[in-house]
C-alpha cells in the first residue's frame, strides 16, 4: 500500500475536540471529534478536564502513526486562547484548566490595577478590554496571590496550544498568537511584555518565544516529525484567507464565538472600541489584528435548547430550518426587534430571552427571531471593525456558514458589501497545518484552498 504524505492536526475548541488529517493537497483525509466530560475546580467551576485532554491528544498520536496508509510528516495545535496550563518540572500540570468564563475576584482584580494603572490605560497598552479571567495574565496573577504554594511549583505558564505542543514534543515553547490574544501581557506599542510582567517575574515563569512557522523537530521510532508550536483558534483560522486574497476583507469566525477579524484596519484602538470589546489580535507574523468578539454561537445553542424544550422539536430540527423572508416581514410588522445598547457586553444575552415563546405560533417564526436578535449584535460588533479600514467582502467560517437564517440576515445587513460563506475545511485546523508548509510538503500551495457561496440582501427587510 502506498502511503500519502500527510499533517496532523488537533483542533481543540472548547466544546468539541478534534483530529483532522490533511493530504499535501489539503484535502481532508480523516476527521474525527469528540467531547470530553468536564470537571471542576477546587471552587467548584466547571472547566475542562486537562488530564483527559492529556490523555486524549496522546492515545490519538500514538494511534494515528501506526496508520498503514498515511505517514505523517508533522503536527500541529489550533486551541481556543484565554487558558493557560501551569506544569512543573516534569511538564506535568499541577492546577485544573481553569474556565476563562470563572468571575474574577473583585478585590483582587482592584488591587492589580491599583498597582499597574487604570484600566483603559492597561486595556489600551495591551489592545485587551478589562474582562476578569478571559484577560489570562491576570489568571497567572490570581494564581500568585491566592495559591502561592502552588505557584512556585510552577515551573511553565504555558497557553492552552503551546502546552498541547508541548505534550507531544517535550518542549515548552511561547506563541506570538497566543499572548497577543486578550491577554493583558502584552504591550503593542512597545512590542513586547508589558512592564507589569517583569515586575511579578512572570517572565520568568513564560518559555521563549518561537516563531509560529518555526516547528521543533522530535524523533519519533527513528522517524523525524515536525511539531508545530501551536496556535490560537482565532489567528489560525485567518491564515488561509491572508494567503487567497489580496483586497482588504473581514473575517467573521463562527463558533462558540463570534470573532470579527480586520487583519487591514491598524488604527489604534479607542476607548468607545475596549467598551465594547473590540481588540486586537496578534497574526502569526505579529501584526496587530483589530478584531471585536460576541458570544453568539453560545447564546445561540442556549435559546435552541429552550425553544426544542417549548416546541417539543429535537434539538437538530433548528439545524435544517431554511430562510423565509415572510417570515421576517411578519416579525418586522408585529415590531419584535429591539435595538441593542451602546455597550455589547462580550456575554450579554440577545433580546430573546425577554421574548414569551407563547407569542410565536410555530417553532420556525421563533427560531427566525432568535437569529434576527442574535444579528442585531452581530452587526454592531462587524461595524466596529470596519470603522477607518472599509472592507469589499465579509468571509463566513465556522459554524454559522450552514445556517441559512443567519447567513442571510448578515447580507441583508451588509448590502454594500458582498458576503460569503466559506466552505473551509476546518479553517483553524487548516491555517494550522498551512503555516507548517515548508516543513512537511512537497508541492506548491494549492489555489483553490477556500470555496465561496456568496449571499444577497433581502430586498423589503431592514435590518
Amino acid at each position: 500500500m502506498t502511503k500519502q504524505n500527510a499533517i496532523l492536526i488537533f483542533d481543540i475548541g472548547k466544546t468539541n475536540k478534534k483530529i483532522i488529517l490533511f493530504n499535501e493537497q489539503y484535502n481532508v483525509i480523516h476527521e474525527e471529534s469528540t467531547q470530553l466530560n468536564e470537571t471542576i475546580d477546587e471552587d467548584g467551576f466547571p472547566c475542562d478536564d486537562v488530564n483527559a485532554l492529556t490523555n486524549w491528544i496522546q492515545q490519538k498520536y500514538s494511534g494515528i502513526l501506526l496508520r498503514k496508509d498515511v505517514d505523517v510528516k508533522a503536527v500541529n495545535f489550533s486551541a481556543y486562547g484565554a487558558s493557560m496550563v501551569y506544569v512543573n518540572d516534569a511538564k506535568k500540570p499541577v492546577t485544573p484548566l481553569y474556565n476563562y468564563l470563572k468571575p474574577y475576584p473583585k478585590k483582587l482584580k482592584q488591587q492589580f490595577y491599583n498597582t499597574y494603572g487604570s484600566e483603559s490605560l492597561l486595556a489600551k497598552q495591551t489592545a485587551s478590554p478589562v474582562s476578569g479571567s478571559l484577560n489570562s495574565g491576570l489568571q497567572l496573577y490570581r494564581l500568585k496571590y491566592e495559591h502561592p504554594e502552588v505557584y512556585e511549583q510552577i515551573k511553565h505558564a504555558l497557553h492552552l496550544p503551546q502546552y498541547l505542543s508541548c505534550v507531544i514534543s517535550s518542549k515548552p515553547a511561547a506563541d506570538i498568537t497566543s499572548i497577543g490574544c486578550h491577554t493583558h501581557l502584552w504591550d503593542f506599542q512597545k512590542n513586547k511584555y508589558h512592564d507589569w510582567v517583569y515586575k511579578e517575574a512572570f517572565n520568568k515563569k513564560f518559555p521563549p518565544i518561537y516563531k509560529s512557522d518555526k516547528p521543533i523537530s522530535i524523533i519519533i521510532r527513528g522517524k523525524k516529525i515536525s511539531v508545530g508550536i501551536g496556535l490560537h483558534d482565532s489567528s489560525s483560522a485567518l491564515i488561509p484567507y491572508l494567503k487567497s486574497f489580496i483586497e482588504p476583507f473581514v473575517l467573521l469566525s463562527t463558533g462558540t464565538w463570534c470573532i470579527s477579524l480586520n487583519p487591514f484596519n491598524h488604527s489604534a484602538l479607542t476607548n468607545d472600541e475596549l467598551n465594547n470589546d473590540c481588540l486586537c489580535y496578534l497574526s502569526y507574523d505579529g501584526k496587530p489584528v483589530k478584531a471585536s468578539r460576541l458570544f453568539a454561537g453560545y447564546q445561540h445553542e442556549q435559546q435552541v435548547k429552550r425553544l426544542a424544550d417549548y416546541f417539543h422539536n429535537p434539538i437538530h430540527y433548528y439545524n435544517t430550518i431554511k430562510y423565509d423572508a415572510a417570515i421576517l416581514k411578519k416579525l418586522q410588522r408585529m415590531k419584535t426587534n429591539e435595538k441593542t445598547n451602546s455597550s455589547t457586553a462580550i456575554i450579554q444575552q440577545s433580546s430573546f430571552e425577554r421574548h414569551e415563546l407563547a407569542n410565536f405560533e410555530t417553532s420556525e417564526e421563533a427560531y427566525h427571531q432568535l437569529v434576527l436578535d442574535i444579528m442585531l449584535q452581530q452587526i454592531r460588533s462587524v461595524k466596529l471593525v470596519l470603522q477607518g479600514a472599509p472592507v469589499k467582502k465579509i468571509f463566513v467560517d465556522g459554524g454559522f456558514t450552514n445556517n441559512a437564517v443567519y447567513m442571510n440576515l448578515l447580507a441583508t445587513a451588509f448590502p454594500y458589501i458582498e458576503v460569503f460563506a466559506a466552505n473551509t475545511p476546518q479553517a483553524s485546523a487548516l491555517g494550522a497545518a498551512i503555516v507548517m508548509h515548508d516543513h512537511w510538503n512537497s508541492v506548491s500551495l494549492p489555489e483553490n484552498l477556500i470555496q465561496l457561496k456568496h449571499f444577497k440582501a433581502t430586498k423589503n427587510v431592514l435590518l
